[in-house]
């Protein structure tokens, strides 16, 4: 499948550059290749551009949790469900430039729900699993480690002020696939409803992509992304997927100008 303008930029944007030259004699050893986050999903996790800000996708925060040295290549897009971003050549592209080391951080399930369109709609304990075995046979074959996330939740709320989970059976049908494969699981769905909880109805607007003319309950502003990558950098740590080394700042507030959207 050819790739659009936006879609080369996003991929050179992502791509990072994955060892150094070793420098000194012939005979001096060779410099350790830094390790690099892959993530695969929708557009919560997203790279935006100029023309989307204010909205904001976690994988654009991770990297401020994440030491210096290791590199995040974000291929998250928006409006992709585990089928479509597979179907498109966009996992292929992944795998292609995967290393033994690496990780590769899976999270779909928004649009995986999408029942009146097939090239999305995957079914919970069938399709959506065989899917989700693709990214980690995939990687595990590459050297590299596969982490599945279930789905960062929606804002919603009940007329009691209660969050409302919107994700149906798919976050479990992750979680148990995990299990299955012995996979790590980032439980980013509950997590994240337990925080729009303590938040509340109205503090939580503060975290979504709510401007003077829009109100969208699914995707981020700064402050939701930072929030977000927050919990993924933790679940990171907590599962042993990255050791206290490989993080930083999870104690520490984020400065939401340290977001940038850069020129399609």
């Amino acid at each position: 499948m050819s790739l659009t303008r936006r879609q080369v930029a996003s991929a050179a944007l992502a791509a990072v550059p994955l060892g150094a030259a070793a420098t000194g004699t012939a005979s001096a050893a060779p410099a350790r290749r830094e390790r690099t986050v892959f993530i695969a999903g929708d557009s919560t996790a997203a790279q935006k551009y100029a023309d989307a800000a204010p909205e904001t996708g976690w994988g654009m925060a991770l990297p401020f949790f994440l030491r210096a040295g290791l590199k995040v290549s974000n291929h998250a897009v928006n409006g992709r469900s585990s089928k479509s971003f597979i179907d498109e050549g966009r996992l292929a592209v992944v795998l292609e430039a995967i290393r033994p080391g690496d990780f590769l951080i899976v999270q779909f399930g928004h649009n995986d729900s999408k029942v009146a369109d097939p090239t999305r709609y995957t079914e919970p304990w069938t399709t959506y699993q065989d899917h989700l075995r693709q990214y980690i046979d995939g990687a595990r074959a590459r050297g590299a480690r596969p982490v599945l996330a279930t789905s960062v939740e929606r804002r919603k709320f009940d007329a009691s002020g209660n969050a409302v989970p919107t994700h149906g059976d798919y976050p479990a049908a992750a979680i148990a696939l995990a299990a299955e494969e012995g996979v790590a699981l980032l439980d980013i769905q509950a997590l994240s409803i337990a925080l729009w909880q303590r938040l509340g109805v109205e503090e939580t607007k503060k975290y979504f992509n709510w401007t003077a003319t829009e109100q969208d309950n699914t995707h981020f502003n700064p402050p939701g992304a930072i929030a977000v990558a927050r919990l993924v950098a933790d679940e990171l740590l907590r599962h042993r997927v990255l050791s206290l080394r490989d993080v930083r700042r999870l104690g520490e507030e984020i400065p939401d100008s340290w977001i940038t959207w850069p020129q399609a």
